[in-house]
């Protein structure tokens, strides 16, 4: 059985404008890969609402599981949250239990729950709250789409509150070689090795250093004993690297 699929949907301006350089891709695609969900797919869209609910639309449909990063904040642009609920076809409106632990939280802190605040409560009909124990206000999850903020230790704390709820496979394991001749010297055997171990995934990433050429192979795949077995085989291709 294939593993769960899924895609990342990351919403924000200031990623599309280089102001914000994207942390929380790497860090859902390594958590993914140890819990055995396979990450296929990668958006990044503006704080358009058009964009949002298409992308949304079409990514639920496509794949077991949708995480979007980005837009939940107190500010009037953060909109994902009414994007979802519309591409839901549902309401949204201040959720009880998400007003009542941001209340506690600014009351421990001494304040204001003001109306900005309070709208990082609004959450659409239907969903249930993802933990956010960094800074209170709380991801969702509608379906198969979990929502999440942009913010990379808060992205990263709903995350790990996320995955004891999504169902895994088995995890990718990977072993590398390092070897020092051209991709164009290695591409024929390396294709060859490959069509003979049509569960694993083959990658070659070249590198040059002090005039070397060379490349970093990658065998990857959820069966050790098979990743051992071919990397065995690929260290025999090349002897002498």
């Amino acid at each position: 059985m294939s593993n769960p699929s899924a895609a990342m949907l990351v919403i924000g301006d200031e990623i599309l404008s280089g102001r914000t350089r994207d942390a929380n891709m790497h860090f859902l695609a390594q958590e993914f890969t140890k819990h055995g969900i396979d990450l296929k797919e990668v958006r990044v869209v503006s704080d358009d609402k058009a964009a949002i609910i298409a992308a949304v639309n079409g990514l639920r449909g496509a794949y077991d599981v949708v995480v979007t990063s980005g837009g939940i904040g107190p500010t009037h642009d953060d909109i994902t949250a009414d994007c979802i609920a519309e591409a839901f076809g549902t309401g949204i409106d201040v959720q009880d239990e998400a007003r009542a632990r941001l209340q506690a939280h600014y009351d421990r802190q001494g304040t204001e729950l003001n109306a900005a605040r309070l709208r990082m409560a609004r959450i659409p009909f239907g969903a249930t709250l993802i933990d956010n124990p960094v800074s209170i206000a709380p991801g969702f999850s509608i379906e198969n789409v979990h929502v999440m903020a942009g913010v990379p230790a808060v992205f990263q704390a709903m995350v790990a509150s996320l995955l004891p709820n999504l169902t895994g496979g088995s995890p990718l394991l990977s072993q590398s070689l390092r070897i020092y001749r051209g991709e164009g010297d290695i591409a024929g055997p390396l294709a060859e090795l490959a069509a003979q171990y049509a569960d694993l995934s083959f990658g070659s990433y070249p590198f040059q250093k002090d005039g070397v050429y060379g490349a970093n192979v990658v065998i990857r795949g959820a069966d050790g004993a098979q990743v051992d077995h071919a990397m065995a085989a690929l260290a025999t291709l090349f002897p002498d690297t």
